[in-house]
């Protein structure tokens, strides 16, 4: 999954975080659905099951949630497929009101709403920024006390820097003011969730009440924490309760205000999508209904599409696998192979048996890293390599000289007589949890596993579902975890939304100072040639740390037939979804 400045938040409430790459419903269609036919429809494969109608959470935060949550959502601004902000004044505009001190105002444009005909004005912007902010927590990471309400995937730093926003007179707008510069203000808030349906959800009377409970509570003090039952009613709510496999009894919670409305789900299956007759606040698209299909096997999206059950497919291949596409071309179908702005890795728990550092170090040692990057990618690219950074790509400019100085090069090779010394006769019993429906991931734990027995670790296998193993990333019952992370180019705020301490990507524990503080300057840095400073500083923290192993950048892959024109691949985590209203059926 997370060429310019690594990744990125990447829906349009999301555009500063990365995303993790790796029988019907039963509910009735909101109020507003698809109009007459115009267009026609098209299926997409997709690799991993829906789980989620907010992405912007940490264990919603999947590929397929951002995919979806896009498409059914609109907001001030997307990325393009070069990572560059394209500004939806259909839908509102924002503009920096001044520089000393950084103040930036928001405005939804008139007549635009969710699907249910509420208005998206500034309770939904003022929830979206509580969410975004932790303005309210008053959690002592280091010391474990206090509360930290709203689970949000990205980074809380940039926001945090803003005091409670100024909200206009129109009902329709806010401002915010930074009380420090911020590198990157223009991706770093759009709308999230509705704001009327989470206020009612959590037991308010309205969407009034809710912005009244925001207004007259203070900053959170983790000198003096306090829970305020009633903001933790709202934030449990918006953590949790658009989470669903299947589609809801209550039209609610799937609310759209985008160019599609999610209108059948068959659980891990597929999900149906119609075209939002009122959406005009964007760029209208031409397809009527986009069938999604989920399927994690590379052979059973080829054949979708060689058979014309599937339109565009986008599955991740592996080493060997190559003649599985053959002759896609020749039956009008057009296959398109890059490399994406994300990479796989391995992460250690700072805490059971990875808690010691020498214990984490060994283990890191058995990694056959190489073996991994050659049955997973192998004749997709004969001369891969190991990835040897945490935060930089290969194609990226500081990426070799950062590699040479970082301390990678102490796990470039399988040291199994070091692993075991570092143990001294220790045998660890350690879990890994990883998506077991992903190929790709099945094979590289099977490889870890096997080499690590010989320095006498016992690995455990913790693969899940693909609808289940990301919101066990943050909970207990796993001392590891194979994952992947994509992100666009856009910002800098991938790297603290995954390592800073307490950050809401930041699933195994992981707390350095020295990376905090650099962080921290990170947020507030424009200079590109001093990011970059910061960012291999940053890099070689996290080496020195053991933190775990980046294992190898990702291929992204996709197929389209020949029935349908406008698909244009990005190496993103939206792939080819970032320009659906373009897609057309020839």
């Amino acid at each position: 999954m997370p060429v310019g400045r690594l990744m990125r938040y990447v829906t349009a409430a999301l555009a500063a975080v990365v995303v993790l790459s790796g029988c019907s419903g039963g509910g009735t269609a909101p109020v507003i659905v698809g109009e007459a036919k115009r267009g026609g429809t098209a299926t997409v494969a997709e690799v991993n099951a829906f789980s989620s109608f907010n992405p912007y959470s940490a264990d919603g935060n999947t590929d397929i949630n951002s995919k979806i949550g896009y498409i059914t959502h609109s907001g001030f601004y997307y990325l393009d497929d070069k990572a560059a902000v394209v500004r939806n004044d259909k839908f509102g505009r924002f503009e920096k009101v001044s520089d000393e001190p950084l103040k930036v105002k928001y405005t939804v444009n008139e007549g635009v709403k969710w699907s249910d005909g509420e208005a998206i004005d500034a309770g939904d912007l003022l929830l979206s920024w509580a969410a975004g902010s932790g303005y309210f927590d008053d959690a002592d990471p280091m010391a474990g006390t206090g509360t930290r309400y709203f689970s949000t995937a990205s980074d809380t730093s940039g926001l945090a820097g803003t005091v409670f926003p100024e909200v206009g007179g129109d009902g329709r707008s806010i401002t915010l003011e930074y009380a420090t510069p911020y590198a990157d203000w223009e991706v770093a808030f759009d709308v999230g969730l509705p704001a009327h349906v989470v206020a009612a959800k959590s037991g308010l009377n309205d969407e009034e009440d809710l912005v009244e409970l925001l207004r007259d509570l203070p900053r959170g003090d983790p000198e003096k924490p306090a829970v305020n039952t009633e903001l933790k009613a709202v934030s449990d709510f918006w953590n949790s309760g658009f989470d669903t496999k299947a589609l809801p009894d209550d039209p609610a919670l799937y609310l759209s205000s985008g160019p599609y409305i999610v209108v059948d789900i068959v659980p891990e299956v597929s999900m149906r999508l119609v075209r939002n007759r009122d959406y005009v606040w964007g760029s209208e698209p031409w397809l009527d209904e986009i069938n999604v299909r989920f399927t994690g096997a590379l052979t059973g999206a080829v054949d979708a599409l060689r058979n014309g059950q599937a339109d565009i497919i986008a599955p991740q291949p592996s080493a060997g696998t190559e003649d599985v596409f053959a002759g896609l071309a020749e039956q009008g179908n057009t296959l398109e192979r890059y490399n994406q702005s994300g990479y796989d890795h391995l992460d250690l728990n700072f805490s059971g048996p990875f808690a010691s550092r020498d214990v984490r170090e060994a283990f890191l040692k058995t990694v056959p890293r190489q073996a991994i990057v050659d049955a997973v990618v192998g004749d997709l690219q004969p001369e891969a390599k190991p990835l040897d950074s945490h935060v930089f790509l290969p194609a990226q400019p500081k990426y070799a000289d950062t590699a040479r100085n970082n301390g990678s090069a102490e796990f470039a090779e399988v040291d199994i007589e070091a692993a075991k010394e570092l143990l001294d006769g220790e045998t660890p019993t350690v879990r890994i949890l990883y998506n077991r429906d992903n190929p790709n991931r099945a094979e590289a734990f099977a490889l870890i596993r096997d080499s690590a027995a010989l320095a006498g670790f016992r690995v455990e296998d913790g693969g899940q579902s693909s609808a289940d193993w990301a919101r066990s990333l943050g909970e207990e019952g796993h001392d590891a975890a194979l994952l992947g992370w994509i992100g666009s180019s856009a910002g800098v705020s991938r790297v603290p939304q995954i390592f800073r301490t307490g950050a809401g990507s930041n699933f195994n524990g992981f707390s350095d100072t020295d990376a905090d503080k650099a962080m921290e300057e990170l947020a507030r840095t424009t200079d590109l040639g001093k990011q970059d400073e910061l960012l291999a500083e940053i890099d070689k923290q996290i080496w020195e740390n053991a933190y775990g192993l980046p294992l190898y950048q990702t291929i992204g892959t996709t197929a389209f037939g020949p029935r349908i024109t406008g698909v244009k691949s990005s190496s993103g985590p939206l792939g080819v979804w970032w320009n659906v209203w373009d897609w057309r059926l020839a």
